[in-house]
């Protein structure tokens, strides 16, 4: 048996910060979990799954080292972005309403997780390359169970280990799962206008299509796709052969985007993923969750990663906060950690669940009054201010 003051089960993006962000505040912090090597970067090739970084996420992984250590060749800024309704709703944010530099960085999933992967190894984090298999709870914490190492008695377990958490399973910890029936599918293409660094999103009633700016390439400008919609149709394009999926995007973007940005070419191949609302308790007897094993919501407003290293960073606080006679496991320092995120989590989940069942609704009467509320909005200052200021997590 090994002895760490923090066992952090999983090293996928959240895992890794929230090593990173222990380590730094001083508690001794393991990793658990294989180490997964970031597929190798070539200049115009790009991973398939990006995120938006927001000003909040950006400010936590510049504290942990990490943002600094990212190819900022590869880190493209949200300078603006356009909604559009299913009728003529219309809004458009930009940086410069509320005195920003950016609204959001758009980074491809694998450069983050090789920045963040690089800082813990600055740090000397200890990595236990193995897989969780277990817990039991004693009065010192908790003992983590691991296929080949054996067991490591721990103050408290952290599950940042995705949606299908072995940690939460074993906890106990109860979850709530509902499927929207949609698909998140994910490809990059070429653009035939420039993005000018401006994100563009659709609402067409049955799905949500979005264009997030990268980088442009020896061949032009580039954007990543990130379309929500029916789960069969999603499957059927998915199984198409190139020239058929090409096909397929042309005819759908076209009418979706009026041809905002010229011609779309698909650059790789789709890849989709399932679309769930899901909710935990969050927390258990030596065990709190983070990132997707706590929470999951819908991607249209592409704050999933943004809430979950929100989590990270209420951990790190009040586990600071927690005060020299309590461990970093006691009751009430989880029950405090689960009371900080339950506000923040909530209002995301209603927003984007909220969203996505508003513009999903084919009810004529309800259709007027969304379109007529986004031209409202798009006409008021205050309001854009107050959009710009949520999605940077303020």
């Amino acid at each position: 048996m090994s002895n760490s003051s923090i066992v952090v089960c999983g090293t996928g993006i959240a895992g890794l910060a929230c090593a990173l962000g222990l380590a730094r505040a001083g508690f001794s912090a393991t990793l658990l979990g294989p180490r997964q090597v970031p597929a190798a970067r070539h200049s115009d090739d790009y991973h398939p799954r990006v995120y938006a970084i927001s000003q909040a996420s950006r400010d936590l992984l510049d504290s942990l080292g990490a943002w600094r250590l990212m190819d900022f060749n590869r880190v493209s800024p949200v300078e603006s972005m356009e909604i559009y309704g299913d009728a003529q709703g219309h809004i458009n944010l930009s940086a410069w309403q509320d005195v920003r530099e950016a609204l959001a960085w758009i980074v491809e999933s694998s450069e983050l997780e090789r920045a963040l992967q690089q800082a813990v190894q600055v740090l000397g984090i200890p990595w236990c390359e193995d897989h969780f298999v277990g817990l039991d709870t004693n009065a010192a914490g908790v003992q983590v169970h691991t296929r080949q190492t054996g067991t490591i008695q721990a103050q408290l377990l952290v599950g940042a280990d995705g949606a299908r958490s072995p940690v939460r399973q074993a906890a106990g910890i109860h979850h709530d799962y509902t499927p929207y029936g949609d698909m998140g599918v994910v490809a990059h293409l070429d653009l035939q206008y420039p993005h000018q660094q401006r994100a563009c999103q659709w609402f067409t009633g049955d799905s949500v299509f979005a264009l997030l700016p990268l980088p442009d390439t020896a061949k032009g400008p580039q954007a990543s796709l990130v379309w929500s919609m029916p789960q069969g149709q999603a499957q059927a394009w998915m199984a198409q052969d190139e020239p058929a999926q090409q096909a397929f995007l042309a005819t759908h973007a076209q009418a979706i985007t009026g041809g905002r940005l010229g011609k779309l070419t698909l650059r790789s191949r789709p890849q989709g993923f399932p679309l769930t609302f899901e909710r935990t308790a969050m927390v258990a007897p030596g065990v709190a969750l983070v990132g997707d094993a706590a929470h999951r919501v819908h991607p249209l407003a592409g704050q999933g990663l943004n809430l979950g290293l929100g989590d990270v960073r209420t951990l790190v606080q009040v586990l600071l906060a927690r005060g020299p006679h309590r461990l970093p496991g006691d009751a009430q320092v989880l029950a405090c950690y689960r009371r900080r995120r339950a506000e923040p989590v909530l209002a995301m989940s209603l927003a984007t669940h909220g969203l996505h069942r508003l513009f999903g609704s084919g009810w004529a009467p309800l259709a007027w009054v969304r379109n007529q509320g986004m031209q409202m909005a798009d006409q008021i200052p205050f309001i854009k201010r107050r959009l710009i200021q949520a999605a940077a997590g303020e």
